[in-house]
């Protein structure tokens, strides 16, 4: 028992409440309370980084790059996951993350990201994954679903490319 390790696990603290072993024999007949577990959700930002709308949005508010864009690849951007759920370097956390998310299409092959990347912001970690236009995502696809681990945060997303569709184009 214990602390889980591997892909995914050792770069995030974990910080969950943990039994405790009793001191005395008081504590077995008068145990002291339970800690009650905080709230288990978490609130992130997740969109494509790519889309006209999103790009025009950014440029409005006065960012000039988005975190990231590579050529040939369909961006999907995690904002919000917090600095102190991530220990070590964001440069070698990319790789682990990248085994663990997909996107997946009806009657398809999931789709793998070719690269992940982690940034730094004041507010939190940034994580971009990168998925290559080779998956040829088409609005026949009608929905594509996101998912993802970060450590012990599991992300499943699902998007309506009917929503995602920006003066008659599929934007992403």
């Amino acid at each position: 028992m214990g602390q889980e390790h591997g892909i995914g696990f050792d770069g995030l603290a974990d910080d969950r409440p943990r039994a405790q072993i009793p001191k005395s024999l008081a504590d077995i007949v008068k145990p002291e309370k339970a800690p009650v577990p905080r709230d288990q959700s978490l609130k992130l930002q997740l969109r494509w980084e790519g889309a006209l709308p999103v790009r025009v949005a950014e440029l409005k508010a006065g960012v000039v790059e988005p975190p990231s864009l590579t050529d040939g690849h369909y961006c999907i951007a995690v904002y919000g996951v917090p600095l102190s759920r991530v220990k070590g370097d964001p440069r070698t956390l990319g790789e682990p993350l990248r085994k663990m998310a997909v996107l997946r299409r009806a009657g398809k092959k999931d789709v793998t990201p070719t690269s992940v990347e982690v940034f730094q912001r004041e507010d939190g970690m940034v994580i971009v994954y990168a998925f290559p236009y080779s998956a040829e995502i088409t609005k026949n696809d009608e929905r594509i679903d996101f998912e993802a681990r970060i450590g012990r945060i599991g992300i499943v997303q699902s998007f309506v490319l009917q929503e995602m569709r920006f003066h008659g184009n599929l934007e992403m």
